[in-house]
C-alpha cells in the first residue's frame, strides 16, 4: 500500500480528535545518567496536566535592553477570562506568546516562505497531519534521510529474472517481478530485512498483540483438533497394552504438549520483507514485497508495488500495511548496493516538524509557528538504539543541511557533557554556522529546576542558539486542562538552568514548551500533545524562520550573528530578579519586535563578539563567563582578564569589512559594587583585552546574578552587543557539631523554587536529609535537586521526585563530594496545588556524614600484598563497617583484524570537502557459559558531544552471524549463551592519522558475575592476616579526629571466577559506612550504602612457566622410520582433505587420490573417515542415488576397519591417570569410536535419503516388487540405529537427528518433534541450521501452516544471509 506525497491523511484536525489525555514518550535529552548513560530526546512524558521536571515561577516584565523601550507586556500574558473554542485551539500550537500571531496578522506573506529548516530528530513522517503543503501550496517535506544508517539494508546481492519473470529474492522467496517496469540490464539488486528492525518499539509492541491475537486463534483451533484426536483414540483403546499403540498415544499426547507449548514460548520477531533495487535507465527505483505483513492473500506482493526513488527527487513515499500503518521513504546509494528505508525511530520528530512547520487549510489555529516554511528530516535517532543519537547519524545531518542550502537547523536532543563548547560535533556545526551561514537552534534540556543542568549541544555550544521551556496561562489551560491555570506564565519546572560549567548563560531565549501536535501515522491519531525543551526549540525555530521569511523579501543579509542578537534584545524578561536569566535566558522572544531590530539594524556588520575569560595572571583554563560557585572564590576579591574580539562570517573581505571595523563601547555593569570595570573600549578586529575586579565579599548567602555588557555609544538602541555572565552562589557555613543545616519555613505555591547553596564540609562523603511538607489541603508533588560540580567532570546530580498527599515527612540519602559547594533546589510542580488556597510549609533539614579514606578507589595489583586503609570521621562518630565485592570481570581484546576504508558517498563527504573514513575492527571472544556482557571501551565510551572523535557503533554476533546486540557510547548489557562470538566495531573520522592509532584498540569485554561467582573481599586488622588467618577486622566505631586502621586482603586464587584469564579486570565496589537508621547494616551490596567507590584486581598468569613445562608430552619413543611413514601418510591425508569439492577439477583428483591411498593404507581408520568426510561435504550432486550409495559404503568400510571387541574393551576399562601410556591409548580408541560413530551417523543419513529417492521414484517407474527393497532399507536403517546406539547417546544434539528421522519415518510426527526439541534444547553449541530445517519440515509435513510462518521468520533471526551493515 502506499500513498502519494500530496495526499491527505486520513485524519480531519477537529477538536474531537484531540484528547486531554493525548501522552508522549520521553524524549531525547538524556537526562544524567547515574550508573551508566542514556539519551532521549528532550521533552517529557506527560499527560494534560504534565509531569516533568524543571521551571521557576516567573512575571512578565519588559526587557531593560528592549530596543522599543515600551513597557507593554507582549509575552507572558494574564487569563482574564475563560476560554473560547477559538482560544482554546490556540492554546494547543501556542504562537501569541511569541507575538508570531500578531506578526502574521501584520504580515501574512511572511509566513516562513522561502525557509527551508533541516529537523535533526527521530524522523518527520511526510504523510502526518499539516505536513502536505505548504501555506503558498509548495511541497512541504523536501526530502526525508535516515542519517544514522539503522534503516539500511545491502543490496549489494545481484541476480537475474528467470524464464518465468521471478526472481530469488534475498529472503530466499521467489518474488515475480512486474513486466511493465523498465531495466534495460536485466540486474535486480535484492536484499532483505526483519520488519520490527524499522518499526518503533510502540509500534511493534501493537503489532505484536494483534498478531498474536490472531495467531492464538489459530493455535487453539489446531489444539482442539489434536485434543480430540487425542480424545478419540482413548474412547477407543481403553486398555493400551500393544507396544505400537502406545507409541500412537505418546504421539498423540506429544502433539498436543508441543501446541500448548508453542503459545508459552511464542516470541514474534516479526516478518521479513524483500526489497529490490534497480536501474531504470534514468533512476534508481525501489520495490518492496510485504505479503507476510499482510492479512489478505494476495496483498504486499512485489509485483504490485508503486516503485518509488530517492524521496528528494518525486517525494513519494510508501506505507508498509494497514495493519501497521506505518509511512516510510526509501533513498538509493552507492550504485544500487544499499537501498535506506526511512521511518521514524519515535513520533518526536514529527511533533517537533510540526509545532515549527504544519499548515492546516481548514484550522489555520493549529498551524505550526511558520506554515510556510519548508523542511528536510534528518534523522539522527538510531532506531537501532531506541531513538539515540549517533555521531555518525549527526554528522550526516549537517552534511545534509549545508547540501540543500539549509536556512534553520532545529535539534531536540542532548546530554550532559563534562566539557562545554567542545567536541567533534561542536566544531562541525562551529564551520556550519559561521561559514555557511545556517543558523542553529537547539534545546536547553529537561534537567531542572537545578542551576548547571543545560545539555549539550543546545545548552553548551555558542554557536547555537540555546532555549528553555515557558508556559503560559493559555497553554495551562487548554494544552494541559489545568483546573485554575496561573495568572503569569513561567517556565517549566523541569526545564535546564544555566550557567553553563564554564559559566557561560547557558540559555539565549524562551519559547513555548509545549504543544498538541501531529504525530506519525503509526500512532493512530492526528496529534498529541508533548511538553519539553524539545518542543520550545521548535517554536523559537520557526519565530526565525519568521524573521527569515521578511529578511529574504526585504533584502536584508542573513547571519546567524544579527539574528540571534535581535532575538536576544528584544525578548521579554520572565521574572522579575536578575537571577531568572539562569532560568529563561534574554527572556521570550519576541518576533515582531525581532524583525523591527533587524531592519533598523541592517547597515551594520555581522559580526559575533567572542568573550574569552581567565584570572588574571593565568592563561589557562579560559571562560565564556565568571562562575564563582565554590565558598572560596568568595571569600575576597578577584581580578579577571577578558578578551573581546569581534568574529565575522567566514569568507569575509579583509579590506571591506575587517580592516574599517571600529566600534566605541561603553561598558555597563549590574551593580558597580560588585563588578569594577572599565567604562569604555575602543574594539577594532583584533579584539581588545581589559580586566576587572569581582568583589563578593558583602553579598548575603544564596544566589546572584549579574552581567557586564557592553553598548555601542553611538547607537544604543542595539542593546548590550556582548555580555560577561557573572554568578555567584554563596554558601551556608555549616558550623554545627554534628554538622547539620536545617531550612525552615520555606513556603511553596505552583512552580516555585528554593535554592540553598551549603560548603560541604571536609571529611563528609554523604547526606541523610528530611523533608517535612505541612499547612496544605490536597496533594502536593515537589521536585528536589541536588547538584555538585568538579573539574572535567559531568555534574554530580541526585534527584528525587515526590508527592505528598497528607502533611509527613521523607528521608533520603545521597553521595557528596568533601569541600565541594552543594545546591539544593526544591519546586513545587508547575502544576501542582493549582485550585488551593493553601501553600506548602516546608522543612528541610541536612545531616552530613562522611568517613575520609587516604585511598577512595583501590587497584590490586595482582600480587599477595594486603592493601593499607587508614579512615578516620572528622565530623561525627561514625560506625566504620567496610564491604567490598568483586561483581565483574573485564576481559581485554585487542583486534584480530581491521578494516579501513574510504566511503565514498556523498552522504559521508563533510562541508570542507574531506571525506569520512571507517575502521571496522573485529574482536573475537568466547564464552563456556551462559553471562550478562557488555562491551567497555574506555576511550570512548560515555560521550557523544564532549569528544573528538566522530562516531562508533558496535554489534556482536554468534557463527551464525545471528546478531545479539548494538550499541554506541552507552553499551549496555546482553545476555548471551555459550558460545563463540565475534565484536565488530565501527569508527568513523576524516583524520586517517587518528584512525590509523586506533588499529589496536583495547576492547573490555565486562561479564556481570552471578551471586555465586561474586567475590566478597576480607578485612584483617594485621598486614599478615590473609596469610595467617588472624586478626579478622569486621567493624569499629570511628571516633572525630582519630585515624584507624586495617588491611583489605586481595581474593585467594581459589575463589576468583572461572574462565578468569591473565590480565583482565575484576571490578566492583567498596563502602565504608552505613546510614543512622540502618541498625543491622547492609551486609551484602556497597551500592546500596550513602557512600560507594571503585575497586579493582588484576588477574594475574595463572601457571609459572615450569608449571607449563611440567604438563609437556614427553618425547616418542617411536623409531625415526616409523615416525617418519606416519609423517607422509598423515601429509598425503591433509592434501586429501584440502582439496575442494565443490571444483569439478579438485573433486576429481580428490577422487583418484582417495583410491590411490585406501590401497597404499589399507583399513586405516582415519583416512577411511576422511574419504566419509569428503563425500557427506560434496554439494549439487547431480546423480544422487549414487551419491547415498558411496557414502554408505564408505561408511561401511570404515565400520569394517575397526575392531569393534577391540574398541569396547578400551572405551569400558578406566585407565591409570597418572599412566601417560594408557590415557594416550585410551584417547586414541575414543577418537577411533567417535570416527566409528560418525560413520554409522552418516550410513543412517544416506540410507533415509536413498529411500526417501527410491521411494519417489517408484511411484513413477518402479513395481511392485521393489516394495520388498524398501522394506530391507528400512531394516538396515534400524539396525544401523541400533548398532549406534550402543556407542554413544543417539538423543544428544550430535546424532539425534536420527531419532528424529526414525520417528518422522514412521510418521509418528509428535513424537519426532519431542525429540528434535529436547536436541535443541540441550545442545549447548550455537544454534544448528539442519536441526531447524528438520523441525521446519516436520511442521510443514503436519500442516500447521500458523507455526511454520512462524518458524521461517525465526529462521532469518537465527540464521542471517549475512551481517548488516552498519
Amino acid at each position: 500500500m502506499q500513498t502519494p506525497l500530496f495526499k491527505s491523511p486520513p485524519c480531519f484536525p477537529k477538536i474531537s480528535s484531540l484528547t486531554r489525555t493525548s501522552l508522549s514518550q520521553p524524549s531525547p535529552l538524556r537526562p544524567p545518567p547515574p550508573l551508566k548513560g542514556r539519551r532521549r530526546e528532550k521533552k517529557r512524558n506527560n499527560s494534560s496536566s504534565s509531569c516533568c521536571r524543571g521551571g521557576g515561577r516567573a512575571r512578565a516584565m519588559p526587557s531593560p535592553t528592549s530596543v522599543s523601550g515600551s513597557t507593554e507586556i507582549t509575552g507572558p500574558s494574564l487569563l482574564k477570562s475563560k476560554l473560547t473554542e477559538a482560544s482554546f485551539l490556540a492554546s494547543l500550537m501556542p504562537k501569541k506568546e511569541i507575538a508570531a500571531d500578531r506578526f502574521l496578522d501584520s504580515y501574512p506573506e511572511y509566513d516562513g516562505r522561502g525557509v527551508v529548516i533541516a529537523i535533526f530528530d527521530s524522523g518527520v513522517d511526510p504523510a502526518a497531519a499539516g505536513l502536505q503543503v505548504t501555506s503558498d501550496g509548495k511541497p512541504k517535506v523536501l526530502d526525508v534521510l535516515d542519517c544514522t544508517g539503522s534503516g539500511d539494508i545491502d543490496t549489494s546481492t545481484v541476480v537475474k529474472a528467470d524464464g518465468d519473470g521471478c526472481i530469488r529474492g534475498a529472503s530466499g522467496a521467489s518474488l515475480a517481478v512486474n513486466p511493465s517496469w523498465k531495466n534495460p540490464s536485466g540486474e535486480w539488486h535484492v536484499g532483505s530485512k526483519l520488519v520490527y528492525e524499522l518499526f518503533t518499539v510502540t509500534l511493534t509492541s501493537r503489532l505484536k498483540k494483534e498478531r498474536k491475537k490472531k495467531w492464538d486463534e489459530k493455535n487453539q483451533a489446531a489444539i482442539a483438533v489434536a485434543v480430540k484426536n487425542l480424545d478419540e483414540f482413548d474412547q477407543k483403546h481403553v486398555k493400551v497394552e500393544d507396544v505400537k499403540l502406545k507409541w500412537i498415544r505418546e504421539d498423540l499426547q506429544n502433539i498436543v504438549d508441543f501446541l500448548r507449548k508453542q503459545a508459552d514460548v511464542y516470541d514474534d520477531k516479526g516478518p521479513i520483507i524483500d526489497a529490490v533495487v534497480w536501474y531504470d535507465g534514468e533512476l534508481w527505483r525501489v520495490a518492496l514485497d510485504t505479503q507476510s505483513l499482510e492479512d489478505e492473500s494476495g496483498k504486499g506482493k512485489l509485483a504490485d508495488f508503486v516503485p518509488l526513488t530517492n524521496f528528494r527527487i518525486e517525494r513519494k513515499f510508501g506505507v508498509f500495511s494497514k495493519l501497521d500503518a506505518c509511512t516510510f521513504v526509501a533513498n538509493v546509494y552507492e550504485e544500487g548496493n544499499i537501498v535506506s528505508i526511512v521511518t521514524d525511530s519515535s513520533p518526536h520528530g514529527t511533533h517537533v516538524a510540526g509545532i515549527g512547520t504544519a499548515f492546516h487549510l481548514q484550522e489555520p489555529l493549529l498551524n505550526g509557528v511558520a506554515p510556510g516554511a519548508q523542511i528536510i528530516s534528518c534523522k539522527i535517532g538510531d532506531s537501532r538504539l531506541g531513538s539515540m543519537e549517533t555521531g555518525t547519524g549527526l554528522t550526516r545531518a549537517l552534511i545534509a543541511a549545508v547540501e540543500h542550502k539549509c536556512d534553520l537547523i532545529n535539534m531536540s536532543y542532548g546530554e550532559p557533557t563534562l566539557l562545554p563548547d567542545y567536541g567533534r560535533f561542536v566544531d562541525l556545526v562551529n564551520e556550519v554556522v559561521n561559514k555557511h551561514r545556517l543558523i542553529f537552534v537547539s534545546s536547553a534540556g529537561n534537567s531542572g529546576p537545578a542551576l548547571t543542568t543545560v545539555g549539550a549541544p543546545g545548552g553548551t555550544t555558542s554557536s547555537i542558539i540555546g532555549v528553555g521551556a515557558y508556559v503560559s496561562p493559555e497553554m495551562a489551560a487548554g494544552a494541559h486542562c489545568v483546573v485554575d491555570p496561573p495568572d503569569e506564565g513561567l517556565e517549566y519546572t523541569w526545564s535546564s538552568r544555566g550557567p553553563t560549567a564554564d559559566g557561560d548563560l547557558g540559555i539565549s531565549i524562551s519559547a513555548p514548551g509545549g504543544a498538541v501536535a501531529p504525530v506519525p501515522t503509526w500512532t493512530l491519531q492526528c496529534r498529541m500533545l508533548m511538553n519539553g525543551t524539545s518542543m520550545a526549540s521548535p517554536s523559537a525555530c520557526g519565530g526565525i524562520a519568521l524573521l527569515l521569511s521578511a529578511m529574504k523579501v526585504e533584502g536584508i543579509e542573513i547571519s546567524p550573528y544579527g539574528v540571534r542578537k535581535a532575538l536576544e534584545n528584544t525578548s521579554v524578561a520572565i521574572g522579575s530578579l536578575p537571577e531568572d536569566k539562569l532560568t529563561s535566558g534574554q527572556g521570550l522572544m519576541q518576533v515582531d519586535k525581532a524583525l523591527e531590530y533587524i531592519r533598523k539594524s541592517r547597515d551594520f556588520p555581522s559580526v559575533r563578539y567572542e568573550v574569552n575569560i581567565s584570572l588574571s595572571g593565568k592563561t589557562s583554563p579560559t571562560f565564556r563567563g565568571i562562575y564563582m560557585r565554590e565558598a572560596s572564590a568568595c571569600r575576597q576579591p578577584t581580578e579577571w582578564t577578558v578578551k573581546v574580539r569581534p568574529k565575522f562570517h567566514e569568507g569575509a573581505s579583509k579590506l571591506a569589512q575587517l580592516v574599517p571595523f571600529e566600534e566605541h563601547i561603553e561598558l555597563h555593569c549590574s551593580d558597580k559594587t560588585i563588578i569594577k570595570a572599565p567604562e569604555y573600549l575602543l574594539l577594532t578586529h583584533n579584539g581588545r583585552s581589559f580586566n576587572i575586579i569581582v568583589d563578593p565579599m558583602n553579598l548575603k548567602d544564596g544566589l546572584h546574578y549579574h552581567e557586564l555588557y557592553g553598548i555601542d555609544c553611538k547607537a544604543p538602541w542595539r542593546g548590550p552587543l556582548f555580555r560577561i555572565p557573572l554568578t555567584i552562589t554563596k554558601t551556608t557555613p555549616v558550623m554545627d557539631h554534628p554538622p547539620l543545616v536545617s531550612f525552615s519555613g520555606m513556603r511553596f505555591s505552583p512552580g516555585h523554587i528554593e535554592r540553598r547553596y551549603i560548603e560541604v564540609p571536609q571529611g563528609a562523603t554523604w547526606v541523610e536529609a528530611t523533608m517535612r511538607a505541612s499547612g496544605f489541603d490536597t496533594s502536593r508533588r515537589f521536585f528536589i535537586d541536588t547538584l555538585q560540580l568538579s573539574p572535567l567532570k559531568r555534574p554530580s546530580k541526585w534527584e528525587s521526585v515526590v508527592v505528598f498527599s497528607s502533611p509527613s515527612a521523607k528521608t533520603f540519602s545521597f553521595q557528596v563530594e568533601s569541600g565541594q559547594t552543594i545546591e539544593l533546589a526544591v519546586a513545587q510542580f508547575w502544576s501542582s496545588g493549582r485550585g488551593s488556597q493553601e501553600s506548602a510549609v516546608v522543612d528541610f533539614e541536612i545531616s552530613f556524614h562522611g568517613i575520609d579514606v587516604n585511598n577512595e578507589e583501590l587497584i590490586f595489583d595482582g600480587s599477595d600484598a594486603s592493601i593499607r586503609i587508614v579512615a578516620r570521621s572528622l565530623l561525627s562518630s561514625e560506625k566504620l563497617v567496610p564491604l567490598a565485592i568483586l561483581r565483574k570481570l573485564r576481559v581485554p581484546y585487542r583486534p584480530s583484524e581491521y578494516k579501513l576504508r574510504t566511503l565514498v558517498e556523498n552522504r559521508d563527504r563533510l562541508p570542507s570537502g574531506k571525506q569520512i573514513l571507517s575502521l571496522t575492527l573485529t574482536y573475537k571472544f568466547k564464552l563456556e557459559d551462559a553471562a550478562d556482557i557488555n562491551p567497555h571501551i574506555p576511550l570512548l565510551n560515555d560521550r557523544v558531544y564532549d569528544t573528538k572523535f566522530e562516531s562508533q557503533f558496535y554489534m556482536i554476533s554468534d557463527s551464525n552471524k545471528r546478531i545479539f546486540c548494538t550499541g554506541d557510547v552507552y553499551p549496555e548489557s546482553t545476555r548471551l549463551p555459550k558460545g563463540e562470538y565475534t565484536l565488530l566495531l565501527h569508527l568513523r573520522h576524516d583524520n586517517l592519522q587518528l584512525l590509523e592509532k586506533m588499529k589496536s584498540l583495547v576492547v573490555f569485554i565486562e561479564r556481570t558475575l552471578d551471586d555465586k561467582e561474586a567475590v566478597r573481599l576480607s578485612f584483617f586488622s594485621e598486614p599478615d592476616g590473609h596469610a595467617t588467618g588472624n586478626g579478622g577486622f569486621k567493624s569499629s566505631v570511628l571516633v572525630p579526629g582519630l585515624k584507624e586502621g586495617f588491611y583489605i586482603a586481595p581474593p585467594s586464587k581459589d575463589k576468583l571466577p572461572k574462565n578468569c584469564p591473565e590480565g583482565s579486570i575484576l571490578v566492583g565496589e567498596i563502602s565504608y559506612g552505613k546510614l543512622t537508621s540502618d541498625e543491622q547494616g547492609n551486609g551484602k551490596d556497597p551500592k546500596k550504602n550513602p557512600a560507594f567507590y571503585q575497586i579493582s584486581y588484576i588477574v594475574p598468569p595463572n601457571k609459572s612457566n615450569a608449571e607449563k613445562e611440567k604438563g609437556s608430552p614427553a618425547a616418542s619413543d617411536r623409531s625415526v622410520s616409523k615416525r617418519l611413514e606416519e609423517e607422509v601418510r598423515d601429509a598425503k591425508i591433509r592434501v586429501l582433505t584440502s582439496l575442494r569439492q565443490n571444483i569439478e577439477e579438485e573433486r576429481s583428483e580428490w577422487e583418484k587420490l582417495s583410491a590411490s591411498l585406501k590401497g597404499e593404507y589399507l583399513k586405516h581408520t582415519p583416512l577411511l573417515a576422511k574419504i566419509l568426510d569428503g563425500l557427506v561435504s560434496q554439494n549439487n550432486v547431480e546423480h544422487k542415488v549414487q551419491h547415498y550409495e558411496q557414502i554408505i559404503d564408505a561408511a561401511n568400510e570404515v565400520v569394517d576397519s575397526i575392531d569393534r571387541d577391540e574398541l569396547a574393551k578400551y572405551v569400558a576399562d578406566k585407565s591409570d591417570p597418572e599412566d601417560d601410556e594408557a590415557e594416550k591409548t585410551k584417547k586414541k580408541m575414543e577418537a577411533t569410536r567417535d570416527q566409528l560413530a560418525e560413520a554409522l551417523y552418516q550410513k543412517g543419513l544416506a540410507l533415509d535419503e536413498l529411500e526417501s529417492l527410491k521411494t519417489e521414484r517408484s511411484a513413477k517407474d518402479y513395481k511392485d516388487e521393489d516394495s520388498g527393497k524398501s522394506d530391507a532399507q528400512a531394516d538396515l536403517f534400524e539396525e544401523n540405529l541400533k548398532e549406534l546406539r550402543k556407542w554413544v547417546d543417539v538423543k544428544s544434539s550430535k546424532y539425534g537427528t536420527l531419532l528424529v528421522i526414525r520417528e518422522k519415518r514412521s510418521e509418528r510426527f509428535g513424537t519426532a518433534l519431542k525429540v528434535l526439541n529436547d536436541i535443541i534444547q540441550d545442545d549447548g553449541d550455537p544454534p544448528k541450521k539442519k536441526l531447524y530445517d528438520l523441525r521446519l519440515s516436520l511442521i510443514d509435513e503436519i500442516g500447521w501452516m500458523h507455526i511454520a510462518s512462524y518458524e521461517r521468520q525465526w529462521m532469518h533471526v537465527r540464521f542471517p544471509r549475512s551481517l548488516p551493515l552498519f
